[in-house]
């Protein structure tokens, strides 16, 4: 069964950054796809930004230029780093993993709390 564990969430002033990391228990991580979600509260959970095992990667408009996926395959660990942040960034983070790890099913780690606020 597949686990992962979100780390790096926090309180943090609007302009700051912050970086978000999953860690993956699998042996099968380096062909899975893995993202990030967020959920505001009142609001639906949203993509945030993704990576395929090739590296490809993609984001929301509304993320897109300031937050950066990256994935270091040996260490089995996503990571987000999220710059330029705003209060709407403010949101429970939440990493996905969907391959071959997890019978392409979703799977998710428990979240972590980013809070933009001065």
């Amino acid at each position: 069964q597949v686990q992962l564990a979100e780390s790096g969430g926090g309180l943090v002033q609007p302009g700051g950054s912050l970086r978000l990391s999953c860690a993956a228990s699998t042996s099968f991580f380096s062909i899975d796809s893995m993202s990030w979600y967020r959920q505001a509260p009142g609001k639906e959970r949203e993509l945030v930004a993704s990576i395929t095992s090739y590296a490809t990667t993609m984001y929301s408009d509304s993320v897109k230029g300031r937050f950066t996926i990256s994935r270091d395959d040996a260490e089995k660990t996503v990571y987000l780093q999220m710059n330029s942040l705003k209060p709407e960034d403010t949101a429970v983070y939440y990493c996905n993993l969907r391959g071959p790890s997890s019978g392409y099913a979703d799977c998710w780690g428990q979240g972590t709390q980013v809070t933009v606020s001065s």
